[in-house]
């Protein structure tokens, strides 16, 4: 069960963290520039190295969450550049899903883990039944533990509950966007896609153990 106190004081430690920016920028730049470096993955080593990926790749989606402005491209680019995934034109697909088009709908660090999801359980077959069942059960398995976690699956909810305390909709208008800005609304709101992250390169890690 989620815990909203204990939440909102790591939503509060993101929000007084000091960002490195310019290394942030040009990590960005490199990704886009040379893409998503596809890797070799040993499923025995990532087993061995569990604890030091899962606490990397949280870091990195704080990190891409907060330079991105973009909680579903934070999330998503922290999962595939951790195993090799897909490429960058993805992350461009996923320029309006944050709260699905600032809707206030499900959260940037479901959509962002779902789109990892896919990239590695879906398989190379698309007529191949088996590998879309498989990846659809894991993806409601990962929501629901996420909802476990978080307390709630909606960006809306979360910005309520967790990350201001109050609703907000930064999408809109300009001066909600302000708002939400001027409360360290991206500073906090890497929360989400942290937990989000975090849960979904466990339950990759976890299926190389079979």
């Amino acid at each position: 069960m989620a815990d909203d106190a204990a939440l909102k004081k790591r939503a509060d430690e993101l929000g007084n963290r000091v960002w490195d920016v310019a290394g942030l920028e040009a990590r960005i730049r490199k990704l886009s520039a040379e893409g998503i470096p596809h890797k070799s993955l040993d499923p025995k080593d990532i087993v061995a190295r569990k604890q030091e990926i899962l606490d990397r790749v949280q870091r990195r989606a704080e990190e891409y969450n907060f330079i991105l402005k973009n909680c579903a491209q934070g999330t998503a680019l922290a999962l595939m550049e951790e195993f090799g995934l897909g490429n960058m034109e993805v992350i461009k697909a996923l320029t309006p899903f944050p709260g699905v088009a600032s809707s206030g709908e499900v959260c940037g660090g479901i959509t962002g883990s779902l789109i990892a999801f896919g990239l590695y359980f879906g398989g190379e077959d698309r007529l191949d039944p088996e590998a879309m069942h498989r990846t659809i059960m894991m993806g409601q398995k990962f929501m629901a533990f996420f909802e476990d976690e978080i307390g709630h699956i909606y960006c809306a909810d979360i910005i309520e509950t967790v990350i201001l305390g109050h609703k907000l909709n930064p999408g809109e208008s300009e001066q909600s966007m302000a708002t939400f800005t001027a409360e360290k609304g991206f500073e906090k709101c890497g929360l989400p896609p942290g937990v989000g992250v975090r849960l979904a390169a466990e339950f990759i890690i976890d299926s190389m153990k079979k």
